[in-house]
């Protein structure tokens, strides 16, 4: 698989020059489809039940969500079938509190076949090159799907954490759009506005699973070594 941007070092040196608020750039297309009086569309990449909490309830007003569980990154795949079905229970208790009516797609589980572009990368360290590259498998994999399927929108909820890096993921969304022009990325950065705080309030008010890594094999080695001391 062909980056999108060709190392993290690139990557960094980018956005330290000129960093955008995604924030404000999601705003300004909420703005706009309240004008028009629609509901659009939206595909979102969700990893997790967390991280889908405050994202949901921020876009569910404004658009017609489906999430796709595309996320074969997670291992063992006890872990991720144990956060589907925390994702499941979120949308059944949103179903009940707020009256969202959200679809999720469940895509085949193919952890050997997918971290096969992240092994060149397993000595990398969190956040580097290794997650650049889930990262961008993912987001394509959400915009091919969506692509396929007449959704005008697609997002991802990655934002709301503190450890992704928001500047990176709105960029791989932007250069997205230019491989699937009939799709839409919708800018965001989830964390600000407090959104981290709603985010574990959220957690808390429906006890919610909240794991203790990422996802990859690598990460879940990296969790045993830090349990351990």
């Amino acid at each position: 698989m062909k980056d999108i941007v060709s190392s993290h070092l690139e990557m960094q040196c980018l956005f330290m020059e000129n960093k955008v608020n995604y924030f404000l750039e999601g705003e300004k297309i909420l703005e706009d489809i309240s004008k028009k009086g629609e509901k659009p569309r939206l595909l979102v990449h969700a990893c997790c039940g967390p991280c889908a909490t405050y994202p949901l309830v921020y876009l569910c007003p404004h658009f017609d969500v489906t999430i796709l569980y595309n996320n074969s990154n997670i291992f063992p795949k006890e872990e991720h079938d144990k956060r589907y079905q925390v994702l499941m229970d979120l949308v059944d208790y949103y179903k009940k509190d707020y009256g969202f009516d959200i679809k999720v797609v469940l895509p085949p589980y193919e952890n050997a076949e997918y971290m096969k572009d992240l092994e060149p990368y397993k000595d990398t360290p969190e956040g580097g090159q290794r997650c650049m590259v889930c990262y961008e498998k993912r987001l394509e994999q959400a915009f091919k799907y969506a692509s396929e399927n007449g959704y005008e929108y697609v997002t991802t909820v990655m934002t709301i954490s503190r450890y992704k890096n928001a500047q990176v993921l709105n960029h791989l969304g932007q250069k997205l759009m230019e491989k699937y022009p009939n799709v839409k990325y919708f800018f965001s950065d989830f964390k600000k506005n407090r959104g981290q705080d709603y985010r574990n309030e959220l957690v808390k008010k429906y006890n919610l699973y909240d794991q203790i890594y990422c996802g990859c094999v690598y990460s879940y080695n990296e969790m045993l070594e830090r349990v351990k001391k």
